[in-house]
């Protein structure tokens, strides 16, 4: 098999397009390299592998992010000092929050921000004490932070954030209008309209009975909810089968009980189709369906939230995908504004829409 130049005739070569969505986006993948340019895989991580020799960007697993100035394995000729040091704080550092940390990171090399990144969990009290230590280094400018948003101690924390002498972004939060905080600024994907593209998709391909599956506790879950339901409706819908359940979290005997059940119930109410978030509840799903004799997509399509692993499903599953790189570009390019222009600049509250990835397991109803 012959490899595809990496310089076509027309156009720009392979390698500067690699690194023109770099620029975009501040990671890639090599899968969805691939795919996109209709090459094999090998061949995307040969450009990359060059790429990062040539000292253009930092090779990471599965893909490549903008180079880091903390990267010297390839000598750069000028690294800029950084202006601002900024401190991070996600709550987990294996799921969905490494591409936000990476768009982060690559839109820090261009602003002058060095990010202090610290995981916590999702509790509040474990996030208000990495904030602190944060804090009580004296080192940090301001902070980008996830933190909880719901309950009392939520709400407390937000307001703690909020009184708190440097400037705060959230990333994938919001905080409660109930609160009236005006300091803070917020960067969110628009997950109520994931929702709605869900709907919209499998109403497309003809179904007319449908089901969703969120996990409970989820940030993501009440907006995810809110524009399914609302959309589902003004498309005439019916949905029979509505679960909130953490598959992933279950010993096996409660989960193949729970699986057992709805399975029953999709037969039962003839529902052709689900939405379920997340992508391993959505994986887990899937393969106790194969496992029980179910033809899929014949039988039942499935669209995945998140779109983290969702491609790894057999079939691909379709998915929606959070722009998690562009969440955390877009968050470091907010609070250096603040910090470059001060307090009086207005407080931002931006929203991010999701895309939708259309694999092998959704298809019209038989």
């Amino acid at each position: 098999m012959t490899e595809e130049p990496s310089t076509p005739r027309f156009g720009l070569s392979r390698r500067e397009r690699i690194l023109d969505e770099l620029r975009r986006t501040g990671a890639v993948r090599v899968a969805d390299l691939a795919r996109e340019f209709g090459v094999a895989e090998l061949t995307i991580r040969r450009d990359i592998t060059t790429l990062a020799d040539r000292g253009l960007l930092t090779r990471v697993h599965g893909g490549a992010v903008l180079r880091s100035v903390l990267d010297t394995t390839v000598p750069r000729t000028v690294v800029a000092a950084p202006q601002f040091r900024v401190g991070m704080v996600v709550p987990s550092l294996s799921y969905y929050w490494p591409q936000v940390v990476a768009g982060a990171r690559s839109a820090g090399i261009d602003a002058g921000v060095q990010l202090v990144l610290r995981g916590a969990s999702y509790a509040a009290a474990d996030q208000r004490r990495q904030i602190t230590a944060l804090l009580e280094a004296g080192t940090v400018h301001g902070l980008i932070v996830a933190p909880e948003t719901e309950g009392a101690d939520g709400h407390a924390l937000l307001a703690w954030l909020d009184a708190l002498p440097v400037p705060v972004v959230l990333v994938e939060r919001r905080t409660p209008a109930a609160l009236a905080l005006t300091r803070m600024q917020t960067v969110a994907t628009d997950h109520a309209f994931g929702g709605a593209l869900a709907a919209g998709h499998l109403a497309a391909l003809g179904h007319r009975r449908v089901g969703v599956l969120t996990s409970p506790q989820s940030p993501t879950s009440a907006g995810l909810r809110h524009g399914w339901s609302r959309t589902v409706a003004e498309l005439g819908l019916t949905v029979d089968v509505d679960r909130d359940a953490a598959l992933d979290r279950m010993e096996a005997p409660a989960r193949a009980a729970f699986l057992a059940a709805l399975l029953r119930e999709i037969r039962d109410t003839s529902t052709t189709a689900l939405l379920v978030h997340s992508d391993p509840q959505a994986l887990l799903l899937q393969q106790h369906l194969q496992d029980e004799g179910w033809r899929l997509p014949d039988d039942l399509s499935l669209i995945a939230y998140d779109d983290e692993v969702a491609e790894h499903g057999s079939p691909p599953l379709t998915a929606l995908r959070p722009p998690k790189q562009h969440v955390g570009r877009r968050a470091v390019e907010l609070i250096r504004d603040r910090l470059r222009e001060g307090p009086n600049r207005p407080a931002e509250r931006v929203e991010v829409a999701p895309a939708l990835h259309v694999r092998a397991s959704t298809t019209a109803p038989r």
